[in-house]
């Protein structure tokens, strides 16, 4: 990746401005919607977490991990998603100290119908989100 420049022009600061206001219209609108489907935002995150993580069976820790919370946080998350019927956990078949954590068949319909909300409302902001710093400008010093 090229260096970022040493000095920030006002078009910088600029597109900066208008990449975080594009980022919490989103993040607004997310919430909103995970809201209106009987969810909690830290509820998507989890669930869309578990459908993205690479083999679909994250443990507590990785859950922990990907979505920047402690290991005594998720495992609370869990157990909000496990009594709301969007996941459920499920011994490790190669190790059964382990727990993973799947998704159940409401969690699926549940991010399914987010997940496609949120990818038509990054849709609309289009041109919203460039980058904060051009990639012209990453190149000079």
């Amino acid at each position: 990746m090229p260096p970022l420049p040493s000095r920030l022009t006002d078009s910088d600061y600029e597109r900066l401005a208008r990449w975080r206001y594009a980022l919490r219209r989103f993040l607004r609108h997310a919430e909103v919607a995970d809201r209106r489907a009987g969810i909690s935002p830290a509820q998507y995150q989890l669930l869309v977490t578990v459908r993205g993580f690479p083999d679909g069976r994250p443990r507590i820790a990785d859950l922990a991990e990907w979505l920047q919370i402690t290991h005594q946080s998720a495992v609370g998350l869990v157990d909000r998603c496990v009594r709301g019927g969007l996941v459920r956990r499920a011994d490790d078949r190669r190790d059964r100290r382990r727990v993973r954590v799947l998704l159940a068949s409401r969690g699926r319909r549940v991010l399914r119908a987010l997940a496609l909300e949120h990818l038509a409302e990054i849709d609309r902001l289009g041109e919203a989100f460039p980058l904060p710093l051009s990639r012209a400008r990453r190149r000079r010093k």
